[in-house]
């Protein structure tokens, strides 16, 4: 197996159409596998908000932003499986990334309303999980129930699939 098979994230945020300026949120960021990589596509005028309920995961995020000297992330801790759990603003985020958290959670549907809730309208929702996890049918499902769109999909590598939705 190739490396490139695994899920990389300078490869994978091609999909995204990110833009300098855009603001993101990163849902359970862990170590900021995407949120550096998206802190540099989005610049000095962009925001990256790296949300995880672990401290740890955060205080990698933090060093990880030093060693790559990226200003632009700001690390949050927060239980996404909480009503309003990002404690960000509505229609604040231009970009909401998910990535390998719904098949570990107990309350998805909160998960898919928070990112719905903080997005701008017309914002989008890119889900990336475990093919072996979650059916990517049931992620579809469970974003189109909360009022999301399909916009697209894409390979995220051989163990992953790519969503990304429209608010």
């Amino acid at each position: 197996m190739t490396l490139d098979s695994f899920l990389n994230p300078e490869n994978v945020v091609e999909e995204f159409d990110v833009r300098p300026g855009e603001i993101i949120a990163d849902f359970g960021a862990g170590s900021g596998f995407f949120s550096v990589a998206l802190a540099k596509r989005v610049g000095h005028t962009g925001k990256v908000y790296a949300l995880d309920i672990r401290a740890e995961a955060l205080e990698a995020v933090k060093s990880k932003a030093k060693f790559y000297k990226i200003l632009n992330i700001e690390p949050i801790r927060a239980n996404l499986e909480l009503s309003r759990g990002s404690g960000l603003k509505n229609d604040i985020a231009n970009k909401v990334i998910i990535s390998n958290i719904l098949f570990q959670s107990e309350n998805k549907k909160n998960i898919a309303e928070e990112a719905y809730r903080i997005l701008k309208p017309g914002g989008n929702a890119i889900v990336i999980e475990w093919k072996e996890k979650m059916e990517k049918s049931a992620a579809q499902n469970l974003f189109e129930t909360v009022g999301f769109s399909l916009k697209k999909d894409f390979s995220a590598g051989s163990h992953h699939y790519g969503l990304i939705f429209k608010k």
